[in-house]
């Protein structure tokens, strides 16, 4: 019962001030809020509650005073208002209007609005407890002059961390590196990511409990002497020190701080498929389409004509918006259709399929040009059908995908070695039948209304179940289903679903699922998912898939029925089920087939059949299982619930439901029929139970209903107080406990690993000393763990109700571990203080294995559930696995939540507990759970807090083994809490104006206080201190001092109107100080640690703080340490954080430089034009100049200011800076622009340079020499010269002896090596693609060595933070990275590839990604903040951040302390106007030419319904604004542009540029394809010099010509100038000096006319390109380079639309004019024509049988094409009945084509159809395809084989037919291969292939061919004629007479006889008798005429 008294306004006040408020009841003060600048009205709206003991008497009274409040003197009384409560207590609520009076009683004008409400006993006596009041007067008064104890005194004692004392952490599992920061070690730390805890102990104390210890270095020493006198301190064993500090008493186990479900939350995927080509299909002349088919959705390719290895090279691209579960279930299924057209379907030539998930668990989510093996579904028997190339990609939102460079696919492909199947899957699938065992089910809801029900019961009088399952089986995308089994709860089926696929099948999981038969919809009443991987093995000792027979639970929506389930979903296996539905009896089988076996059925249809029944005991022997729960706390009950009498319910499968758990298990069970416990009355004495001998019991599954209380305005409680009601329940399960053991086993060391690595984690986050020990800790402690399982396990061999995948799992796991163990130990010897990073990752994967591992598959006893019930209606739940409460003797086996107090949060069920429904606990439990076989019941109490006396129900008295109904506490201690609240930072924005007025709620078991509110800030201070007092805790004094209860701290945002919106929620456990410990260090005072806040499962910043708990001893309060209130009470009623807890500030000077603003967007519609920034940290700031006209010049006048503050010693500590950009309007007014909050200072932090390093040394000289080889031909690549004489550099010589020995091994076809590419051909695409190679040679050289790598760039990034590098690192680091780039990659593996390197080109440098990746944003010195208003989006996607963003402000900080070192001010020119900012360029306005070259894009995103795009280039930079629409390029997603745009900008006004690709259309607006933005004002200010990039070399003419109007001498006299550095000076030619080094080079250049003439530039260039190396001012120039930039569409946040490759050079427009711009446009194809002359066949195959004779012959004839021209195919004439094989034909084919060498492509233009509104162009690979056939008159002509001749590179022919054998085409033996572009003309045989009925090539005839490649010009000079035509015409050919037999090929020589020697003669035959039969009929009708005519008739 409480009082309550909401104060709401107080109007008519006089003056302008600030006000407060205090009211007062029974000598109890409470203090409202301070309301600033009041005027006449104060709206307090504040609520203040006072829980009462006794009754309210009639007269007593309540006084409410305003004041004004003054922060200097004391505070000002306005006026009282008293009131009586008579009317009060009389109606319960009145709401008051009343007028104030004065210190004389005098009434004044002002009034207040009251509203009191009383809420009277109900029978219970609440204790008085004064811990809800803010600010208790007296007790601050008291302590106010009480010293400040000093808390610092160091001390470390080893073991001064008190027993029992268990660290404390989410068990969130996190992807690496994720928002986890783990734990710090020993008050050191300061980030953790949920610190549950973790009684932090002072600085100096060393170990930590339960944990291996972080041992300092001295102590290290003593340990090692005591230890083994003087060990190397590396070698001494961590695990010895950790068992000294470890104790296992621990009463609470880790709360989960993951509050929202993020299962079934749906997400953007996008599904990209490139199919690129196919071989080797089976089957005669083709006509193949390929379908690609995504889920439901199903696209084809274009169809390619008779072709049996057709080039498609098109992009699909699938987006989908679901949920990742269905997402990756769905199937991609790749097959090839043949002759597909309107009318007809076509025949599936075969089909492969894998699933959304198996892609993306893939390195970077996709496969890269992999083939794909085609099968046939229906015809298991057949073997492969052919291979698909293709490219597949699953891209979910924000992730981001690393293609691999598109560049010239020459690689001939192996396909066997390029297999689209995962890693560890073999190339050749079997078959396999995988049969899905249904044996039955039980305790299935009802799912049909009970109306009907009851209206058949009362006619018919039967009473049925109300539910017709059956069960339906998915996989691979298949589905089988069983019968139905009408209305029943316990169906039996006894079936089998069995599905054929190959194996191992490419589908990770199988779906299971019940379903209800109706006539209407069927429903899915629980679906289980089988994960495949988890059920088999795929090592040499593994197993086939394998389970059950095992019941399996199903969970999902809410037992009762309605018609329309929100929760349906559930049910379909989306989301955390909420509750049990059934539980399935299956098992499964995989039976490898052999296709060879006749009698096999060759369909993979599903078949359903009878499965043998199984015996009720295969599961294991039913035992009583007894769950027991003790509820400790009821709190944070959302008020939405708070108004009627709430119940909790706890069950176990269907046991203990009373409401909904219908279905009564009918089998018998041990001693009792099962449905009595369910029916049995809730109320416990009158329980019908017969009292066995054993004191049978019946369940109590919930908690008597109570009426919860209020504990502030959004929570309740239960007040339990010192009565904690129980629950227990019995429950009949098939006892596979030891599945549940092994599981538990596993889970603990990977949770016990899991927080090692965190604190590992931790450590190197804040740089403590001596991770690599920890590490060791870590890796010793798994070692051990992995043995102890072994040994634990081993005892489980041989038990009857093993199921065969339990022992093979068994077998598996011991196999796992035991390795584990082993290389834990091994690892654990290599962990050094420079491989840490590494093993980390390593110990990573330890963990992801064991938690696979640790997850069973085949359940046993289904998970608990709690629900809290409110009017018997369902309100939120919380789920336990209930192998977590598993009791078990052994330690290591018991579940971690068994017999310890659990803090549950309940969540909304399903869809409702999304969003921001989700964020707010629906109640916080603290729940006590024991769950064990009732036979080992005796332990069920022995973990709840110690100090109780059981209640039993009537029956139960005085048998010790029957659980008590509640539990009565009669030890309480009193204590004191003090939560220090110092700052948060990061916040989430939850006002418009993209800042917060955020307080914090903390909640301590059943009272809650908040800090003040601060208004406008992320990153709020509130250095407050809240008093908990009068706390009651229960249970025994020593247990609470190493369990408390943990305290829940929740942010809100504050807001004027409506309530407190919800802004995250953390948990602390606090440090307890017991009644009889001295409070001093090392554990007092608490050190401050941040906190990781959590809204949803995102995060939501941290919070700063510390907790303590204090017992209050007997003497009361006085024993505690003083509170030292603030002087006169500062800001009302606010005592801060303590000295001693808030951390030692020294005085920081922060300077800033204000460089400009950008882009600031419209506030309320109109526009910024007088901005000003302002900075503030830690209450101190500095503003900005003004900006007077924001649009003529948006950059600030005064460049650098400062400001001096107080900040944490410990950088980890220093508060976030705010920047808050304003708008100064007319009249005084200021708008918020936008603020960014800069959450750590570190990066900005002074630090001055090491001057010992290295390349500080300014004496001495180093020369990096780059002498040129001795004749300068062309001028050689210097890069290349310097790679192998750089004298740091040691080039592998290994290396280079291999690559001549394998030059000398490839022979004579080496021999002529290519010449030197000739100067004139060579264009800037020659030098482009050269590059690409080069570019894919170091990937691929990455790759081999990608771990040096990866730990090279960990040292960079980190040097990078660091300010100027340690020298001789940088220098090493820089050195390594140049001669990665530089070794032009010899000649590589593979004989065309080495061919190929064209050794005397020019490179560039092609970056894969953004220049600013490469460059770290050429943020050096200007750095760019985003300025951000409106609230944070409310989904998890962080891609709502672009749209907050309102602007960007530039500028930079510099951070130190005080008294700054000498030597900075003594440097040359030090200017103390621009503080640490020297040498900054002027920020005034500059015009630039700015100069975009576009080269391609890769892989656009479609635009159009034909799944392709016509892409064109849109740029736009400030007013300038560039479609370049008319060269849009027809139907194409991998577009060339190959073009240069010049604009002229003026910085700082324009300087975003934005380069778009758009998709042209014909009518209608043109679409947005996707965009790039480069901020080129960073990159022109940048000292990277970014401006144009630095060439390889040197030249002034030619494809390399020198691009930058300033030659490499003034380049670098003006840096060195600009760096203050000595130099250069150019010493004899060919040498320069900069600084202390010194390079060489050639001293000559060659002009256009070959004349040498002396020059600098090349040495100068040298250094240029070693800039780095310089001391002090060196750093990386940008290379001439090509970024390849992602497209990214507003539309579709966060998945790239594709790639776009360009660079941007930029010009002064004060300084020379630059050249013309380079021409990089696309290479024109050159025109070819082809000659091929068919000279002879040999050995065909014979096809027809003679008709009377039957001897074999054939008609043969010759076609030819050039690979994508079918249509412009050639034949031959027919060679007739040549009976040994052999023809003759002299017939040749022209075959013009364009070709593009450099991509050695074919370019085809062509209408697509004849509905096309232009050409499109295809580019191919240049294949001549040469085939033999055997004409037919009268049916299709035969075709008999064929060959393919790749035209750069195919086997030279044989000198003789006998020569020509069938491996020549298929690769097996070595035949040397030349290209028709370098021979110009080939002669020889080639062999013809086809296949035979096995599928394997047969040689079917060989042909004598003739190839002559000329190119347009040379053709046109020297014509031929087609076939044998003239000019130069062919002679016949010489064909044998076919013999003149008429028996034995009558009708051909017959033919062959007439038809050549007698046609002129028949002819004339023919025209006589014509003549004749004409003179015939004239006589015969001559006679009738002439008697007509004479008669006259």
């Amino acid at each position: 019962m409480a009082l309550l008294v909401h104060l709401k306004t107080v109007s008519e006040l006089r003056g302008r001030g600030d006000r407060i408020a205090k009211v007062t009841f029974r000598g109890q003060s409470f203090y409202s809020r301070v309301l600033e600048n009041c005027e006449d009205v104060a709206d307090f709206d504040e609520t203040f509650r006072w829980p009462v003991a006794s009754n309210i008497d009639k007269n007593e009274m309540l006084e409410i005073q305003i004041f004004n409040y003054s922060k200097v003197f004391s505070n000002k009384l306005i006026g009282t208002f008293r009131m009586v409560l008579q009317k009060v207590v009389e109606d319960n609520h009145v709401e008051v209007t009343d007028t104030l009076m004065d210190d004389n009683n005098a009434i004044i004008k002002t009034s207040l609005c009251v509203e009191i409400r009383y809420q009277a006993t109900d029978g219970t006596v609440g204790s008085w407890d004064d811990g809800d009041f803010l600010g208790d007067e007296s007790l601050q008064e008291e302590e106010k002059d009480s010293q400040e104890t000093d808390g610092l005194l160091p001390s470390s004692r080893p073991g001064s961390r008190p027993p029992g004392e268990k660290s404390f952490r989410s068990t969130k599992r996190e992807k690496w590196g994720g928002g986890q920061g783990g734990e710090g070690r020993a008050g050191r730390s300061v980030f953790s990511a949920m610190k549950l805890g973790k009684n932090r102990s002072h600085k100096e104390e060393p170990q930590r409990q339960d944990e291996p210890a972080v041992l300092e270095m001295e102590e290290l020493d003593h340990l090692a002497i005591r230890l083994g006198e003087g060990l190397d301190p590396d070698s001494v064993s961590l695990a010895s020190v950790t068992a000294l500090t470890t104790n296992v008493s621990n009463k609470r186990s880790k709360p989960d701080i993951k509050m929202e479900p993020s299962a079934g939350r749906p997400m953007d995927y996008q599904v990209s498929i490139t199919v690129i080509e196919a071989r080797q299909l089976v089957g005669l002349n083709m006509d193949p389409v390929v379908c690609v088919e995504v889920g439901d959705d199903k696209k084809y390719t274009s169809m390619k004509e008779s072709t049996n290895c057709p080039y498609y090279n098109e992009y699909f691209v699938f987006d989908f918006h679901v949920s990742p579960d269905v997402m990756f279930d769905k199937i991609i299924k790749i097959s090839v259709i043949h002759s597909k057209n309107l009318l007809r379907s076509g025949t599936l030539v075969g089909s492969f399929k894998m699933d959304v998930g198996t892609v993306y668990s893939q390195p970077e989510h996709q496969f890269h040009h992999k083939w794909a093996i085609l099968s046939d579904p229906d015809d298991i028997s057949a073997g492969l059908k052919g291979y698909v190339k293709c490219d597949v990609a699953v891209v979910g939102k924000g992730d981001n995908i690393k293609t691999p460079h598109k560049a010239n696919e020459t690689e001939e492909d192996d396909i066997e070695g390029n297999l689209l199947l995962p890693e560890g899957v073999p190339a050749e699938r079997q078959w396999a039948r995988f049969y899905v065992k249904i044996y039955r089910a039980e305790g299935l809801p009802r799912m049909n209304t009970s109306l009907m029900a009851n209206v058949k019961k009362a006619f018919i009088g039967e009473n049925k179940d109300l539910v017709d399952p059956y069960v339906q089986v998915f996989f691979a995308g298949q589905k089988g289903k069983t019968s139905v089994q009408k209305s029943s709860y316990e169906p039996l089926w006894n079936e089998q679903v069995v599905f054929t696929d190959l194996f191992p099948p490419l589908c990770k999981r199988m779906k299971v699922q019940i379903r209800d038969s109706d006539k209407v919809n069927d429903v899915a009443i629980g679906t289980h998912f089988i994960d495949l991987r988890k059920i088999s093995n795929d090592g040499d000792k593994g197993f086939l898939p394998t389970l059950g027979p095992a019941w399996v639970n199903m969970y999902g929506s809410t037992r009762n029925y309605t018609l329309l389930d929100e929760h349906q979903d559930l049910n379909e296996g989306l989301g955390e089920g909420v509750s049990f539905r059934a539980r399935l009896m299956l098992g499964l089988a995989v039976e490898i087939l052999d296709t060879s076996n006749p009698e096999l059925t060759s369909s993979t249809e599903v078949q359903v059949e009878q499965a043998t029944p199984v015996s009720e005991s295969c599961t294991g022997k039913m035992e009583e299982f007894f769950l027991f729960g003790a509820f400790l706390e009821a709190s944070m009950i959302d008020r939405r619930n708070g108004d009627k009498p709430v119940t909790f319910e706890v069950t176990i499968g269907n046991y203990g439901n009373e409401v909904d758990g219908l279905a009564r298990p009918q089998r018998p069970r041990p001693r009792k029929e099962p449905g009595d416990e369910e029916e049995v009355d809730l109320i416990q004495n009158s329980s019908d139970d017969e009292g066995d001998d054993s004191g049978d019991l019946a369940s109590v599954s919930s908690t008597p209903p109570m009426r919860p209380q209020i504990t502030d305005r959004n929570y309740f409680h239960l007040p339990y107080l010192e009565r904690k009601p129980c629950i227990y329940i019995k429950s009949w399960w098939p006892d596979q406990r030891r599945r549940l053991y092994n599981a538990n086993i596993m889970d603990h060391i990977a949770d016990k690993l899991e927080e090692g690595l965190n604190d590992v984690q931790e450590m190197i986050k804040t740089e403590k000393s001596y991770p690599e020990r920890r590490l060791r800790g870590v890796l010793e402690e798994l070692s051990c763990g992995c043995h102890r399982f072994l040994s634990l396990a081993d005892k489980d061999q041989g038990h009857s109700s093993h199921t065969r995948l339990d022992r093979e799992r068994l077998k598996s796991c011991m196999r796992e571990l035991e390795s584990m163990g082993q290389q834990a130990k091994s690892l654990r010897a290599q962990v050094k203080r420079h491989t840490v990073r590494d093993k980390l990752r390593l110990c990573q994967n330890f963990l992801q294995k064991l938690r696979f591992l640790a997850d069973e598959p085949q359940h046993s006893i289904p998970d608990v559930f709690i629900w809290m019930m409110n009017n018997n209606k369902r309100i939120a739940y919380a789920r336990v696995p209930s192998k977590d409460l598993l009791f078990s003797i052994v330690e290591e086996e018991l579940g971690k939540d068994c017999a310890k107090v659990k803090t549950l949060f309940l969540k909304l069920p399903g869809k409702r507990g999304f969003g921001s429904a989700g964020w707010t606990v629906q109640a916080k439990l603290e729940l006590y759970l024991w769950l064990g076989l009732s036979k080992q019941r005796k332990d069920f109490l022995c973990g709840l807090p110690c100090g109780f006396e059981e209640v039993k129900a009537a029956q139960g008295l005085g048998l010790h083994s029957f659980p008590p109904v509640s539990l009565v506490y009669t030890k309480k201690q009193a204590f004191q809490l003090r939560a220090h609240m110092y700052q948060a930072r990061s916040l989430f924005a939850a006002d418009s104006s993209g800042l917060s007025d955020p307080f914090a709620r903390v909640f301590f078991i059943n009272q809650s206080q908040c800090t003040e509110v601060l208004n406008e800030t992320l990153c709020p201070t509130w250095d407050q201190m809240l008093v908990f007092d009068n706390l009651e805790l229960y249970g025994e004094a020593h247990e609470l001092r190493d369990d408390p209860p943990i305290i829940v701290i929740e942010i809100y945002d504050q807001d004027a109107m409506g309530k407190a919106d919800f802004m995250g929620r953390t948990f602390a456990k606090p440090l307890v100080k017991m009644a009889d410990e001295a409070y001093c260090p090392p554990r007092f005072p608490p050190q401050l640690e941040y906190y990781q806040i959590y809204r949803g499962n995102a995060t939501a910043g941290d919070l700063l703080a510390a907790f303590e708990l204090l017992q209050v001893g007997p003497s009361g309060k006085a024993d505690l340490p003083p509170i030292n209130g603030p002087v006169d009470l500062d800001r009302g009623p606010i005592m801060p954080v303590p000295v001693g807890i808030r951390p030692v500030l020294s005085k920081y000077r922060v300077e800033v430089l204000f460089w400009g603003l950008r882009d600031l967007k419209r506030v309320n519609l109109a526009q910024v034009d007088r901005p000003r920034v302002d900075i503030e940290c830690a209450g101190k700031g500095v503003q900005s100049s003004l900006i007077h006209n924001y649009k003529k010049n948006p950059n600030f006048s005064t460049l650098v200011k400062w400001f001096e503050v107080d900040l944490p010693e410990n950088e980890l500590l220093h508060p976030p800076l705010n920047i808050r950009v304003v708008d100064c309007r007319a009249f005084g007014r200021y708008t918020l622009v936008g603020s960014h909050a800069v959450s750590s200072l570190r990066r900005f932090i002074y630090r001055p340079p090491d001057r010992s390093a290295p390349n500080w040394n300014t004496t001495g000289e180093v020369v990096v020499s780059m002498e040129p080889e001795v004749p300068v031909k062309k001028l050689e690549t210097m890069v290349k010269l310097d790679a192998n004489s750089d004298a740091v550099i040691k080039v592998d010589v290994a290396e280079d002896e291999k690559e001549k020995k394998k030059k000398k091994k490839k022979g004579t076809s080496e021999e002529p090596e290519e010449e030197e590419p000739d100067e004139s051909m060579l264009d800037w695409w020659s030098k482009y693609f050269s590059s690409i190679d080069t570019m894919k040679e170091q990937l691929r050289q990455q790759e081999a060595s990608g771990t040096d790598l990866e730990e090279k760039e960990e040292m960079d990034n980190n040097e990078g933070q660091k300010g100027p590098m340690k020298g001789k690192e940088k220098a090493r680091a820089a050195k390594e990275e140049k001669k990665k780039r530089a070794q032009n990659p010899g000649p590589s593996q593979g004989p065309e590839t080495t061919e190929k390197k064209k050794p005397k080109i020019d490179e560039l440098k092609v970056y894969p990604k953004e220049l600013e990746a490469e460059f770290d944003n050429f943020e050096d010195w200007l750095h760019t903040f985003n300025l951000l208003r409106g609230k944070t989006g409310d989904d998890e996607d962080s891609s709502t951040e672009e749209e907050r963003i309102v602007g960007r402000f530039k500028g930079s900080l510099c951070v130190y302390k005080v008294p700054l070192p000498d030597d900075v001010a003594r440097e040359a020119g030090y200017d103390p106007t621009y503080g640490m900012f020297q040498s900054l360029p002027s920020n005034d306005p500059i015009n630039v030419l700015v100069r975009v070259y576009v080269v391609r894009a890769t892989d656009l995103h479609p635009a159009d319904i034909n799944g392709k795009a016509d892409p064109y280039i849109a740029i736009r930079l400030g007013k300038t604004d560039i479609r370049d629409k008319e060269n849009y390029i027809s139907k194409q997603l991998n577009p060339v542009f190959g073009k240069s745009f010049d604009i002229e900008a003026s910085f700082p006004m324009e300087s975003m540029l934005t380069v778009a690709v758009y998709d042209w259309d014909l009518v209608g607006t043109d679409d947005l394809i996707g965009e790039t933005k480069i901020d080129l004002e960073n990159r022109f200010y940048s000292k990277h010099r970014a401006t144009c990039g630095i060439a390889q070399t040197y030249s002034i003419h030619g494809y390399n010509i020198w691009r930058d109007p300033m030659k490499p001498s003034q380049i670098l006299t003006r840096l060195c100038k600009e760096g203050k550095v000595d130099g250069p000076h150019f010493g004899p030619p060919g040498r320069v000096k900069v600084a202390n080094r010194v390079f060489t080079g050639p001293s000559e250049i060659e002009d256009e006319n070959g004349q040498k003439k002396p020059t600098e530039e090349h040495v100068a260039l040298s250094a240029l390109r070693h800039w780095e190396d310089i001391p002090r001012v060196g750093c990386r120039l940008v290379p001439e380079h090509v970024e390849t930039r992602p497209l990214l569409n507003p539309d579709k946040p966060g998945i790239e639309q594709g790639r776009l490759e360009l660079w941007v050079d930029m010009f002064p427009m004060d300084m020379p004019a630059p050249g013309t711009p380079l021409d990089i446009s696309p290479r024109k194809p050159k025109k070819y024509e082809l000659r091929v002359i068919v000279w002879n066949t040999d050995e065909v195959v014979l096809e027809d049988d003679d008709f009377f004779t039957g001897e074999k012959s054939s008609d043969i004839f010759v076609r030819g094409w050039l690979k994508g021209q079918q249509e412009d195919k050639q034949d031959t004439d027919v060679h007739y009945h040549s009976l040994t094989g052999e023809g003759n034909f002299n017939w040749r084919y022209l075959f013009p084509f364009d070709y593009l060498a450099a991509e050695e492509k074919i370019v085809i233009s062509k209408k697509e159809s004849m509905f096309s509104w232009d050409e499109t162009e295809y580019k191919i690979p240049a294949r001549l395809t040469l085939q033999i056939w055997d004409a037919d008159h009268f049916s299709a002509d035969d075709f008999l084989g064929a060959i393919e001749l790749d035209l750069n590179r195919f086997p030279r022919g044989a000198k003789t037919a006998k020569q020509c054998t069938m491996e020549m085409a298929t690769g097996e033996v070595d035949v040397p291969l030349v290209s028709i572009f370098k021979q110009k003309r080939v002669k020889g045989w080639w062999p013809l292939l086809a296949r035979d009925e096995n599928d394997e090539f047969e040689l079917t005839g060989k042909v004598e061919a003739e190839l002559h490649l000329l190119t347009a010009e040379e053709a046109e000079k020297n014509p031929v004629g087609l076939a044998r035509n003239e000019p130069d015409p062919l002679e016949k050919p010489n064909r044998p007479d076919t013999a003149f037999v008429w028996f034995l090929n009558p009708l051909k020589s017959i033919k062959y006889l007439i038809c050549t020697r007698y046609k002129w003669l028949i002819i004339k035959i023919i025209l006589a008798l014509l003549a004749l039969l004409m003179l015939a009929l004239f006589l015969y009708s001559l006679p009738g005429y002439m008697v007509k005519k004479l008669i006259g008739a």
